[in-house]
Formats: structure tokens, sequence, C-alpha cells
């Protein structure tokens, strides 16, 4: 079954289940026999999603600039001596007008970039980081308020949060609580700073943080989902189609509930999430990383995933060939497809041997910009 269709999810509109990726959430299909079913699947999804319009705009917004470990981001492939690599988070903007005519908004990464640094793994690697060179390694670029007002969006216009999956988020003072918080020195409960919108979030993803398995905690922060206003939490099962070309599809493997934007531009069809870091990631035979290209046809590898847990990996590289098989080529280099990585590898001086093949850094929808 491949039409789309319209359901409600609560006040969200449903739309495909692509086959395999239902087979895959039940278990019913090995990772190979899954991966033959792949590019058949993401053709008739692209055929149909094409159909469904384009949103009034996209626009991207860099956060922040961070440090990642090199044996995550570039998995087993990379030759670079450097420990890390740099990393750049990017929320996009999204808005279209649905069929009674109102104008939605959608945020996908936005990450509160102060409250991310409480996730474990980023106090551990600061304690290990003289202060003097953890400063060098990050750069702040903007907050996502300070960016949708230069848009001019208001937050009570914000319809709906997304994030590909919820490592080092908290959301608390996006979408607020029901009880005060200690930590943020509130004595009430926390009010939203944007009140009408809702979390879209895999429901698989909701259950992980209250049974995390040890390979997950240290990228979450669990606790910091117990107090949430319930209204604003649309828990989600599978994929759906939220407008004129803009879609969900639940793309499980570098968490159990990862899900990918997808996006219908003048440019033809973008996907985003973390499952990579780099475009290269998903045509290694592209690359010039130094070991990529090579690591690659040597293990027969087809993708690089950015694999920082790996309770899931086969699932992951299955969601990477279908996030490459969505994706059209890219208008400024063919080689590369429009897979937007939300957190895109970034050359940095300190960082040798990790400057990118190719990089997107920025898109406007109508207008593709290469910064």
């Amino acid at each position: 079954m491949h039409d789309l269709r319209t359901a409600p999810v609560g006040n969200v509109p449903s739309a495909v289940t692509i086959e395999w990726l239902a087979s895959l959430r039940e278990n019913r299909v090995d990772p190979g026999a899954l991966l033959d079913r792949v590019a058949a699947c993401a053709q008739d999804f692209c055929d149909e999603f094409r159909a469904t319009g384009k949103p009034d705009l996209v626009e991207t917004c860099d956060l922040i600039t961070l440090p990642y470990p090199t044996r995550f981001g570039l998995w087993r492939a990379s030759m670079s001596p450097a420990p890390f690599v740099s990393i750049t988070n990017r929320m996009l903007v999204v808005r279209w007008t649905d069929p009674e005519g109102t104008a939605r908004t959608l945020l996908f990464e936005p990450s509160d970039a102060e409250l991310g640094t409480n996730t474990p793994y980023f106090p551990a690697l600061v304690r290990k980081s003289p202060k003097f060179v953890a400063d060098r390694l990050v750069t702040r670029h903007g907050d996502v308020v300070s960016h949708l007002r230069r848009l001019g969006i208001e937050p009570v216009d914000v319809d709906y949060l997304v994030f590909d999956h919820l490592h080092t988020q908290d959301v608390r003072r996006w979408i607020g609580t029901t009880t005060p918080q200690a930590d943020l020195g509130a004595v009430e409960p926390v009010s939203p700073i944007f009140p009408n919108a809702r979390l879209l979030v895999q429901r698989s993803e909701l259950e992980a943080l209250t049974h995390l398995h040890p390979l997950q905690w240290p990228w979450y922060q669990p606790d910091t989902y117990r107090d949430l206003r319930s209204e604003a939490v649309a828990p989600i099962d599978g994929d759906i189609l939220l407008g004129p070309g803009v879609a969900l599809i639940a793309t499980p493997g570098h968490t159990t509930g990862n899900q990918t934007l997808v996006l219908n531009t003048e440019t033809g069809i973008w996907v985003s999430s973390e499952n990579a870091i780099a475009a290269e990631c998903l045509v290694p035979q592209h690359s010039k990383l130094p070991g990529v290209r090579r690591w690659a046809a040597e293990w027969q590898q087809d993708v690089v995933v950015n694999a920082n847990t790996i309770e899931t990996i086969a699932a992951q590289y299955n969601s990477l060939i279908l996030e490459r098989s969505l994706a059209d080529v890219s208008t400024v280099d063919e080689r590369f497809p429009q897979f937007f990585p939300s957190s895109e590898l970034t050359a940095r001086w300190t960082n040798p041997g990790t400057k990118p093949t190719f990089v997107h850094r920025h898109i406007t929808h109508r207008r593709l910009e290469i910064a």
C-alpha cells in the first residue's frame, strides 16, 4: 500500500505508511530483505508526494557549531587523526497553507542549545577538555526565537515542533510544564514560549525514554519529559503528510523512534535528518574525506551512518538508503543528493582530515544558496 491518505491523528492529518517501514517496525522481515524493497517503495512515495504541492516557505537557521566524535559521525570510515569533527546544528522553518486557508508553521530541529548541554555526554566531555579549548570548539550562531523574529514569525504563530529524535533535547521551555522546575529556577509551572505548538514525536521515541538501554542513556534527558503539558505532545505512529509538500516518515535506526522531514521544493525533494552528518555519506564513492571512499568499497557499504548508538544500526543503514532514494540530486552538484543533515559536517582547522567534500549549508525555498 503506497497511496497517500488523510485520516486524523489528533489534529494532525495522517498519510502514507511505506510498506517496508511498517514491516521493519513489526519485525516481520529481516533487514537484508527490506533493503531490497527500498527503491521501489521510495519511487511510489515520491510520485504521489510531488503531487501534494509545495510549502510556502523553507528557511534554514544556524544555531550552534560544536564538536562531535569522529568515530560516531563517520562511523568506521574516517582515517582522520582528529578525535572530533565539527557539526553545525540548523533549524528548518517550514510554512504552508492548509485547505481551510490557515497558515501553518513547523520548526524542525528547534534545539534549546543552552539546556541541551545538560545531556550526560556533554558534561563528561567538558570534564576532559580544558576550558580554553572547549570555548574555541563551540560557536553559537543564534537562538530559535531570535531567528523566528528575524523572519517575521512570532512564537504564537508556531503550530508544530519536530525533532528527528530526542537526543540532547530539552523542550520544557518550548511547550511548558505542569509543575515547577527547580533546575530552571521556576517556582511555578513553566509557561510555554510556543503556547500553540504541539511536539510531533514518534510514540516509540517517547516509550524509549521510560526504559533507556545503557547504549542510549548518555544522549537523553528523560527527567525533562516527565512534567510536560500533555496537550502539547502529539505522539504519532509512522508516517504523516502535514501539508502540501511536507511530510514526516519514520526512519528507525539512529534511535528507535527516529523520523525524517521530507520537503518538496522548487529544486525537487529534500530529506533532512541526522542519520548522516554529510551528503557525501550517502554517496561515499564521491567523498574526498580520508578513508571514506576506500572503506566503503572494501566493506561494500553504500552509506556511512552517524552511529553514536548502535543498538539498531542495520535499521539505520536501511533508513539512510531510503532517504537517499527519496532525495533528488543537488542542482549545484549532481553527484550529491538533496539530503540536508540536521547537524552538518563543518570544516574547522582544529580537525584535520574532516573537511567535507560538499556542503549544503543553507536552503531557501525557491532558491538554493551555497554559502
